[in-house]
């Protein structure tokens, strides 16, 4: 069983190098690692942060993490969770790190007064539709997500 903890800024290197599989799962370019770490510091630990971090740790090995951060408004003018990205690492996989995390977001969102936790996955990506599927959660037919480049924006 994982140990589940916010990020703290002396975990930026080990979030770096998760996040270097991920880009490797996604088949994407990852940055050097001191650009990640600036990065990762920026976003979370930087003032405000623009983001948040749960990581799950196996001894003193990440083995993974949830991004978040919440959005206004949601039902009503109630705010909601905005889980951005999950991501175990492979060796790990179903062990119980991905429930974990989850469960860890939706205390937090509950601590923190929200109406709903919400997040997407991409299409391709059937193993993660089926996780949360096992969750009990269904796909939402009702949105259809949209994303344009910030310089590519009313043009």
């Amino acid at each position: 069983m994982a140990q589940i903890l916010p990020a703290k800024s002396s975990d930026a290197g080990a979030i770096s190098d998760l996040l270097e599989e991920m880009d490797r799962f996604y088949d994407e370019e990852s940055e050097a690692r001191e650009d990640r770490i600036r990065q990762i510091n920026d976003a979370l630990f930087g003032d405000p942060p623009i983001a948040y971090s749960l990581l799950a740790w196996d001894g003193d090995e990440l083995v993974g993490f949830a991004s978040y951060s919440y959005l206004w408004p949601a039902a009503g003018l109630t705010h909601s969770l905005f889980l951005k990205e999950l991501y175990v690492a492979e060796k790990v996989r179903r062990t119980g790190v991905g429930q974990q995390l989850m469960r860890g977001l939706f205390d937090i969102a509950a601590k923190r007064g929200c109406s709903r936790v919400e997040w997407q996955t991409d299409q391709f990506n059937a193993n993660a539709q089926r996780f949360y599927e096992l969750l009990g959660v269904k796909p939402n037919p009702g949105k259809i997500f949209y994303r344009a480049d910030t310089g590519s924006l009313l043009k």
